[in-house]
This record gives C-alpha cells, structure tokens and sequence, in this order.
C-alpha cells in the first residue's frame, strides 16, 4: 500500500515512504517557499542594517584568507604573463632598432661618401664659401596682432648687432625680418603681416612663388606658374631671390588648394613665440634705405621758379 508506514523488524531504522506524486509535489513547494524567505531577508537587510551586518562581517572575516591566498597565485601568474609580454615587445623593439640601426648606417656612409664629394667638386669649381652667419636671441616684449598689422617687439637693438632687413627664425622656421630698429629694441614683420612679400620654392615641384600675407593666419602662395600643380602638405622654402632671405629656411606647408590661390600654413605658431633668433647673414646691407617722411599734410611748400618767382603748391 501506498503512502503508508511499516514497522520495520528490531535492528531496522523507520522507513517512510513518499509517493512520487506527492515527492513533486513537494518539490514545487519549496522552491515559492525560497523565494519568499529570500524576498524577506531582503526586506529586513533593508529595514535594519544591523540585523545582517554582524553576519557579513563574520562572513567577510572567514572568507577573506581564503581570497587572499587565492589571490596570490593568480597575481603572480598575471605578472607572469606580463612579462612575458613584455619580453615579447622588448625582442621586437629590438629587431627594429637593429634595422633601424643598418639604414642609418648605410646613411652616414652616404652622408660622408657625398661630404667628401661636395669637398673635391667645391675645390674644383672654386665655390664661394658661404659667410660665417651671426645671430641674437631676443625676447618677445609686445605682439601686436590686430585686425591691420601682424609684428612683434623684441628686446634688442642696434646696441646687440641687430639691423634692419635680418631674418627672424626659431628652431621650427621663419617668423618674419626686422623692420625698425632702435638701440634696445626692434620691431619685427611676420610672414603674415598684409606688407610681408617672401620669395619661397616649392621643394616637390621646384616651382617659384611670392608667400603673400594678407594679416590672416594662412598666408597666399601666389604669382606661381598656372600649369604646375601644388598639392596639400608641399613643404615650402625661401628661394634666396630678392637679397632679403638665404636660400633654404623653412617657411611652411601648403593647407588649403581650394580656389586658385592655395592657402599656406606656417612652421612657427607665431601666436605662441617667445624667444626668437636673429640671425645675420650679410644680406641686409643690399637693402633699399627707408624713404623719407613727407612733408606734413597742410604744411605750404614753394618750390622756386628758374626766373626767381615762387608757387604755392
């Protein structure tokens, strides 16, 4: 029978036997049954703090030198791993600094093969030698960057060497040349200033330009051949025409094509400088001196008559 209990002989345990039917039904019971508990401890975890917070405590404090010792093989196995990456990126960098290594040296055995070529076809054509150039470093003292004029005052004058027409650098490029100058201080036109005209080269294409400020912060590349195509990142140097730059400094790059004058970004972030280089190279002397001032508006000039008679003009 069914569901009942059996009185097991002397010696044996009470047996009782559940029917399945009843076992299921059991069962699904339990489970309504722990998720209520569930839901209850949860309530009252949130109701009062206290209640569970001894009991997390202890449990933490149980569990805690297990996690450690846990904790410390798979840290150790993590360093592991990082070094053996580490070891891997190191064999690699290395690969390549040595054949980074090799192309530098095939290039100084070019560099020095040229040298001494440059010296035996120097000597034969008797090249001039370049001058020996001179420079002052002088400091930004006033930026005048309003909507009409684009220089700076530097704090040096004709007391440390500097004259009118020099060329002003930094370690990035040209910024401009000297303007005005005083005993202690002079005035200096940046390549984007409306009255700055440099003579630049186009290194790709060798092409001839004017680099025309126009008080923006991308000068004009202008009077340059139609037919030669000028792409976005040419690098442009000054081309040495004019007697006012040496051949060979860097001016920019070109940044913008649209239209048909291209736009070109200058080395110097002229709005950041500081401190600048003034650098003679024995050009400035082949300079037009500045012209006179004109008489002043309102002022009667009355130039003489061959016959001795005089005009107001």
């Amino acid at each position: 029978m069914r569901g009942h209990f059996r009185v097991p002989p002397a010696g044996e345990g009470v047996v009782i036997r559940i029917s399945p039917q009843r076992r299921a039904a059991l069962q699904r019971a339990v489970f309504p049954v722990l998720v209520v508990l569930s839901l209850m401890m949860i309530l009252l975890s949130r109701a009062d703090q206290s209640v569970f917070e001894p009991l997390r405590i202890s449990l933490t404090d149980a569990v805690a030198p297990a996690l450690d010792a846990l904790s410390r093989p798979i840290a150790a196995a993590g360093d592991l791993i990082d070094r053996a990456y580490m070891l891997v990126d190191l064999y690699k960098e290395n690969a390549r600094l040595k054949d980074e290594n090799d192309r530098l040296l095939h290039w100084q055995q070019a560099a020095l093969r040229l040298a001494s070529e440059n010296v035996e076809l120097r000597s034969l054509l008797r090249l001039v030698p370049q001058p020996a150039v001179s420079f002052v470093t002088a400091r930004v003292i006033a930026n005048s960057g309003g909507a009409f004029v684009r220089n700076f005052l530097v704090d040096a004058g004709s007391d440390s060497g500097v004259a009118r027409g020099q060329a002003v650098i930094t370690g990035d490029g040209l910024v401009g040349r000297v303007v005005e100058v005083g005993t202690r201080a002079a005035r200096i036109l940046l390549v984007t200033d409306l009255n700055s005209r440099i003579p630049v080269i186009v290194e790709r294409s060798r092409q001839r330009a004017i680099l025309s400020g126009d008080n923006s912060g991308r000068p004009l590349l202008e009077y340059r051949d139609p037919a030669a195509a000028v792409n976005i990142g040419d690098r442009l140097v000054t081309s040495g025409e004019g007697g006012v730059f040496p051949p060979g400094l860097p001016v920019g790059v070109v940044s913008a094509v649209n239209g048909g004058t291209p736009r070109v970004a200058p080395y110097v972030e002229l709005s950041r400088v500081e401190y600048v280089r003034i650098v003679d190279y024995g050009l400035a002397g082949g300079l037009p001196k500045p012209v006179a001032s004109a008489p002043k508006p309102g002022g009667r000039h009355f130039p003489k008559r061959p016959w001795g008679r005089t005009v107001a003009r």
